[in-house]
Order: C-alpha cells, then sequence, then structure tokens
C-alpha cells in the first residue's frame, strides 16, 4: 500500500475543505430566491431587515448546517464500520443498526409521541439492535463475517416490523411516516444537535486512529503490536452505532453517503485513518447538502426526499468506484 506524503495529503484536506464550503454556499445561495455571493457574506453577518435575511437566518441555514452535520456523521459512521470489517461494502445501514432506530421512531410516531421522543427513541432501537446483534454473532466462533453476515440477516427483520408498522398506521400519518422512511430534511432546522455528535465524534475517531492503522495489518499483528483488537471492534462499533442513530433521529434513513465516502478518498488517500476520517466527513457532508439543495430546488415547490437523491447518485458512483477498484489490483 503507497504511502503518501504529508504535503500531498495536507492539499487534499485543504482541497476537501474547498469542497465543502462551496457545498455550504451554493445551498445557501439557491433556492427560490436567488442570493449572489456577494450579498450572502453581507446577509450572514448583518441584519438589513429584508426578506433575503429572514430566509438565510430562519431556513436556509439551520437547514444547510444540520445537512451538513448528518452527511458528516453518516460518512463518519461509514469510515469506522469498514475499519471494523475490513471491508469496503461494510456500512451500518448493512448490519441493521439504522433498521433498529428506524423501527423505535415509526412506533413512536404510531403511538403519537411528540417530535421531542424521536431522537431518544433512536437511541434505544440502536442499542437494542447493538445488543442483539452482538448475543446472535458470538453464539459460536466470533468473527468479522458472522458479524456482517447475522447484522444482513437482522436487517432484514428490521425491514418486516417496518412494513407491519406502516400496515398499522392510520392513512393520515402514513404519509409522513414514508417520506421520513425516505430521508426528509425539511425538520431538520436545529443543527446544534448534529453538529455537536458530529464534533465528539469525530475527536473519538481521531484518537482512534493509530489503533484503526495497526488493525489494517491483521487481528494478529495488531496484538503484537499492543492492541487490544475485540476492545478496539467493539468500541469501534458501539461508536457507528450510535452515530447512525443521531443521523436517524434527525434525517430519517439516508443511505449511501456513509458507504460512498469513505470509499471515495480511500482510492484518492488510501487508508491511513488520520487522513482517512476528517477527509471522508468533509466528503459526505458537503455531498449531503448538495443532495438536499437538489431535493428541495429540483421540482419546487414541491421537495423530494433526499435520501432518493443519494441513493440514485450512490448506485451508480459506487458500482464505478468498485470497478475501478478492482480493475487496481488486477
Amino acid at each position: 500500500m503507497p504511502r503518501h506524503p504529508l504535503r500531498k495529503s495536507l492539499s487534499l484536506l485543504f482541497l476537501l475543505i474547498l469542497f465543502a464550503i462551496g457545498s455550504l454556499g451554493v445551498s445557501l445561495m439557491t433556492g427560490s430566491v436567488s442570493i449572489p455571493a456577494a450579498q450572502l457574506w453581507q446577509l450572514l453577518w448583518h441584519d438589513d431587515g429584508s426578506v433575503q435575511y429572514r430566509i438565510i437566518h430562519e431556513l436556509r441555514l439551520p437547514r444547510t448546517l444540520s445537512a451538513f452535520g448528518v452527511g458528516g456523521v453518516l460518512a463518519l459512521a461509514g469510515v469506522l464500520m469498514q475499519a471494523l470489517l475490513r471491508n469496503p461494502l461494510a456500512d451500518p445501514y448493512i448490519l441493521g443498526v439504522s433498521g433498529g432506530a428506524a423501527v423505535a421512531v415509526l412506533g413512536a410516531m404510531l403511538l403519537g409521541l411528540p417530535l421531542a421522543w424521536h431522537a431518544p427513541m433512536a437511541f434505544v432501537g440502536a442499542l437494542a439492535s447493538i445488543l442483539l446483534l452482538f448475543a446472535l454473532a458470538q453464539q459460536g466462533n466470533w468473527n468479522t463475517s458472522r458479524l456482517l453476515l447475522t447484522g444482513v440477516v437482522l436487517a432484514a427483520g428490521w425491514s418486516a416490523l417496518i412494513s407491519f408498522i406502516l400496515s398499522l398506521s392510520p392513512p393520515m400519518q402514513l404519509p409522513g411516516m414514508l417520506f421520513w422512511l425516505m430521508g426528509d430534511l425539511g425538520d431538520a432546522l436545529t443543527p446544534s444537535l448534529p453538529l455537536a455528535v458530529l464534533l465528539i465524534g469525530l475527536v473519538i475517531s481521531l484518537w482512534l486512529s493509530p489503533a484503526l492503522n495497526l488493525a489494517l495489518l491483521g487481528s494478529q499483528r495488531a496484538a503484537a503490536l499492543g492492541v487490544e483488537i475485540r476492545r478496539l471492534h467493539i468500541y469501534i462499533y458501539i461508536l457507528a452505532s450510535l452515530l447512525t442513530a443521531a443521523a436517524v433521529s434527525i434525517a430519517g434513513a439516508i443511505g449511501f453517503i456513509g458507504l460512498i465516502a469513505p470509499h471515495m478518498l480511500r482510492l484518492l488517500a488510501g487508508s491511513d485513518h488520520r487522513i482517512l476520517v476528517p477527509g471522508a466527513v468533509l466528503i459526505g457532508a458537503g455531498l449531503l447538502v448538495l443532495a438536499d439543495t437538489a431535493a428541495r430546488t429540483l421540482i419546487a415547490p414541491m421537495q423530494l426526499p433526499v435520501g432518493v437523491l443519494t441513493a440514485l447518485f450512490g448506485v451508480p458512483v459506487f458500482l464505478l468506484l468498485l470497478h475501478k477498484s478492482y480493475g487496481e489490483r488486477t
């Protein structure tokens, strides 16, 4: 595996920072009312009493920052899961954690619980899925392949429960549930929570980066170098699962961001998690901001579920990246 010079890695991170900032600017300027870049900069810092100022600060800025935080959280969860299973196809959604969170939130909707209950219910559902997954995977010899296969089966079970809940839902609630299930940032106007979760997860992941790099050498070699592999696996899985639960509680089920962003950066910068962790966060955050911008503007005044757009974009891009990755190995 080639080692990239520090200067090249820092240059790549700088370009990704520009990409993330650019995506924020595009989101804030684009909508039913277009705002030029020069006017946007003034409106961000000075209240001139205009309608444009209210549009920026009451609608676009909170939603854009929420999309940034959720995208970064999903990408970070993807990095951790791929490191855990040493498989670029790994993703928290595949392992059923998001399914457990979604079942809990949909159950809260069905019972008519207030919106404030959604986040804690998502965490409860994710933790229940974690405990069930490890309990099932540890029946016999514990290994990542067994964990992955168990997660796939568990995800199918959660999907069946989701269909069951939807079949019991009153007709008046069903459209909102389906829209949320496809991924929706329309009500995500409190960006402090996803940004706080992203910051905490980023700090912990950077702290774990040296151990993650050693784990790439294989369990036996990493253990010989002082890494407690089993404990590291548990820490990573719990952290990635809680990150996913936070994203699901805020924006519903948004797929492919956690799968594509780490894989895309790995092709550019290798597998050094000191670069991969912050770089994937910037890519995932920028991609979701752009996807949400498209979701609210393509057929305005109607809005599309952002999860639909990430899937439409993610499937061909991931297939292309997968082809390129395997083409380089042969």
